[in-house]
């Protein structure tokens, strides 16, 4: 992805929250590959039969409630923030064929849906290293350290179960756009969460970070649950892309480079 073109020096004052290590910054966009990781996560993607995901990492739907409630959300689908909804369109209906969950009514919801989600390290790119500009190492492959940019309709509750890791929340439905950041990890003492929640209608991306000093490399990672109210469908998700990042930050360069690489590329 191309860096945007401003002069603008980054201080302390304008930074959004503390870049990772290069190597997560610029791991490539693909699916991940589960014979890639180390061990140590191959075992936990086995034993919980985690897929490769979309959003970024790797995940497995635990619960769907076999309760339906009438859908408090609109009867088309979410779209891209900056892309006309079919709402617009008078002659939308929906196609029972199309690539959503088989059985699936837009007039209905599961009372609640969770997932396990899993991001990875980049396999020793990052060990030792520290948050920040300049910090960790390079070299390293494989992995999949980060989870792109994006929405649903639904309210999330996040349980960590392991690892570190920092969240960006862009609060797409407040004007102006506010950017929040905060890291998950169990040191409580330090403010880390253990437990988070974003409602619908907010972008979230995240991060693995580098593990610390003396602390095991195999914990580099973050690993959680996700409870979804009312429950997830892809009907009800979108990811953010790069017009709809320029139109929340309104066009200021310096915002925009420093979150366009959690911006998923359009395939």
């Amino acid at each position: 992805m191309a860096a945007s073109s401003s002069t603008t020096t980054t201080t302390k004052e304008n930074l959004l929250f503390p870049p990772p290590p290069p190597s997560v910054i610029s791991a490539p966009q693909t699916l991940p590959n589960a014979s890639l990781e180390p061990a140590s996560i191959q075992s936990i993607i086995t034993s919980l039969s985690l897929t490769a995901f979309v959003e970024g990492g790797y995940m497995a739907e635990t619960d769907r409630n076999t309760l339906e409630i009438p859908s408090p959300f609109p009867l088309y689908p979410a779209t891209t923030f900056s892309n006309t909804t079919p709402a617009a369109d008078p002659n939308y209906e929906f196609d029972p064929n199309s690539y959503y969950r088989p059985g699936f009514d837009p007039k209905l919801r599961n009372a609640s849906t969770t997932i396990y989600y899993l991001l990875t390290g980049t396999n020793g790119g990052t060990k030792g290293g520290k948050e920040g500009p300049g910090g960790g190492g390079g070299g390293g492959g494989g992995g999949s350290p980060k989870g792109y940019l994006h929405r649903n309709r639904g309210r999330i509750i996040h349980t960590l179960h392991r690892g570190r890791g920092r969240y960006v929340i862009l609060h797409a439905d407040e004007t102006p756009c506010r950017v929040e950041s905060f890291v998950v990890g169990k040191n409580v003492e330090k403010g880390e969460k253990v437990q988070w929640i974003v409602e619908g209608g907010k972008y979230k991306g995240t991060f693995v970070l580098p593990v610390e000093d003396g602390e095991d490399h195999d914990d580099e990672m973050i690993f959680i649950s996700e409870t979804t109210v009312p429950g997830w469908e892809v009907f009800d998700h979108d990811f953010l892309d790069r017009k709809g990042l320029e139109m929340l930050m309104e066009g200021d360069e310096e915002k925009i480079r420093q979150l366009e690489w959690l911006v998923k590329e359009e395939e």
